[in-house]
């Protein structure tokens, strides 16, 4: 039963797939934070508190400041169902593979801008790259996930570990680990992005976007055994 289910399972929705992305998006968070002025490109709750704080504090400047990469996420939700609609599938790229491409371009070109004033155009774009990455990977083997963010995943995980303990079901119980796995690979990208944020600040995107091309890869590679199966 279990090898049957995860033969139907896309290789866009594949665990490995899944925690590279969540290693990438810890990786950001936390890049973001230490080199770029504390702002959270992922956590756009994060962000809207802290623009209604500076709106109460009549800070319009520092408000816009998290502005702005609340409407970069905005805009990257709406470039993804773009890339979804318009591309027709056919050849070697499915649309997510596009969609991936455009964030490892975008986290490259982020990395070659200095730190300091130019702070806010790269957290505008890290904030873009983070929607686009959260809405096209929607799931990992079959079930709901973000690899931008954690909170969802804890409860997923949480819920499926309860009843699957209540119930006694194994599959449940996997569930559950694979949502637990998804958060283990965000924390680790995290760690990660703190490190390399104090030894190379300026290129340490490039890793982001490396980490993003090996999921690239993966996907690439799964492509085309479905295709020499068929």
């Amino acid at each position: 039963m279990n090898e049957q289910r995860l033969e139907k399972i896309q290789r866009s929705e594949t665990f490995a797939v899944g925690a590279l992305l969540a290693v990438a998006g810890g990786f950001l968070d936390a890049y973001t934070y230490l080199c770029r002025g504390e702002v959270f490109a992922n956590a756009q709750t994060g962000n809207m508190v802290l623009l209604a704080i500076h709106l109460a504090q009549r800070e319009w400047a520092r408000a816009g400041y998290y502005l702005l990469p609340i409407m970069a996420f905005f805009a990257g939700v709406l470039v993804a169902e773009g890339i979804k609609g318009r591309h027709r599938g056919g050849g070697v790229f499915h649309w997510r593979h596009v969609s991936l491409g455009v964030e490892i371009a975008v986290l490259t070109l982020a990395s070659f801008v200095p730190q300091g004033r130019w702070n806010p155009a790269v957290n505008i774009l890290v904030s873009f790259v983070c929607a686009v990455q959260v809405e096209t990977f929607r799931k990992v083997r079959g079930n709901p996930f973000a690899s931008t963010m954690c909170t969802g995943n804890l409860r997923s995980g949480t819920e499926a570990f309860y009843h699957g303990l209540t119930r006694r079901d194994p599959a449940l119980l996997e569930r559950s680990r694979c949502y637990y796995g998804i958060i283990a690979c965000f924390i680790a990208g995290a760690a990660l992005g703190a490190l390399l944020s104090g030894v190379i600040p300026g290129r340490a995107l490039l890793v982001a976007a490396g980490v993003q091309l090996l999921a690239f890869l993966l996907m690439l590679e799964r492509d085309a055994e479905d295709r020499d199966a068929a």
